[in-house]
């Protein structure tokens, strides 16, 4: 069944999930996509012409120690704020928050030191669900349509983190830096 899952969302969206998909082909951004990442980046940190959702993730790069920045959309379940990853896995902001253990900064208008906590797979489908509804950009990178039944969601889950987002302690001095 995943695999038919597989094929229809191959094919779903025509030519734009085709380029999206093509932007993203090693589950990376390439050239272009980095492009369009640099403008959104700038375009979500300013918090104006965006999506209410858009926000900027900074997250320390595990081996350059640098501030890595990349444009997100913060999924909302049941009152709770979470982010997720439509690579999956291999995505680099999901390594680099996992070697900084969970702790980053989201920015629109200002900078919000946030502590992010990784979801179990088990927790994840409805929140993968939500996230397709609020993020058409990554509906190309996931297999299965934003309007599926929550099984397809559960089947799919344990390949895309998510992570529930804490506003950080003003204790933190590390994570004021940046």
């Amino acid at each position: 069944m995943l695999e038919r899952e597989n094929s229809t969302a191959a094919h779903r969206g025509g030519p734009f999930y085709a380029l999206k998909r093509w932007m993203y082909r090693r589950g990376r951004p390439g050239r272009l996509a980095r492009a369009m990442n640099h403008l959104d980046i700038l375009q979500y940190a300013a918090g104006c012409l965006s999506p209410r959702r858009a926000v900027v993730l900074e997250v320390r790069g595990r081996t350059s120690g640098r501030t890595v920045s990349v444009p997100v959309v913060v999924a909302d379940h049941e009152g709770g704020e979470y982010l997720v990853s439509m690579l999956g896995e291999e995505a680099n902001w999901v390594r680099n928050v996992r070697a900084a253990h969970g702790h980053a900064i989201l920015r629109r208008g200002d900078r919000r030191p946030v502590l992010l906590e990784e979801v179990p797979p088990d927790l994840r489908a409805p929140i993968l669900r939500r996230y397709l509804a609020l993020a058409p950009g990554a509906r190309p990178h996931v297999p299965v349509s934003r309007r599926a039944p929550l099984a397809s969601f559960e089947a799919i889950a344990a390949r895309h983190p998510v992570f529930r987002i804490h506003d950080a302690s003003a204790e933190e001095p590390s994570l004021r830096q940046g």
